[in-house]
């Protein structure tokens, strides 16, 4: 299962980490397809805007840390998240999201 965590400051999205794979068909996952084009889209979308706004990381998990608020990263994080929403309500099997404050 893909476990997604979202850290908010406030209500300002301040991390989002990314963990585990979904399992849904080895070769075949559409869910793990999926959360990487949202994820890949999105990270290329902020940084054609600002290429200091965040930092992506990757060891054990893909984490994308927020630097800079404006607002267009923080529309494209929305969109992101509302995205992996729609995801883990089409396969909960496969995917959730936590918010933790």
């Amino acid at each position: 299962m893909i476990t997604i965590t979202l850290k908010n400051e406030g209500k300002a999205l301040k991390q989002i980490i990314f963990h585990g794979h979904a399992m849904y068909d080895y070769g075949k996952d559409i869910v793990c397809a999926g959360v990487s084009t949202i994820l890949t889209t999105t990270v290329n979308a902020i940084l054609k805007f600002n290429d200091q706004a965040i930092e992506l990381s990757q060891e054990k998990d893909i984490v994308l840390t927020v630097l800079i608020e404006d607002e267009v990263t923080s529309k494209l994080l929305e969109n992101m998240v509302e995205l992996l929403y729609e995801l883990e309500e089409s396969y909960p099997k496969n995917i959730t999201i936590r918010k933790r404050d």
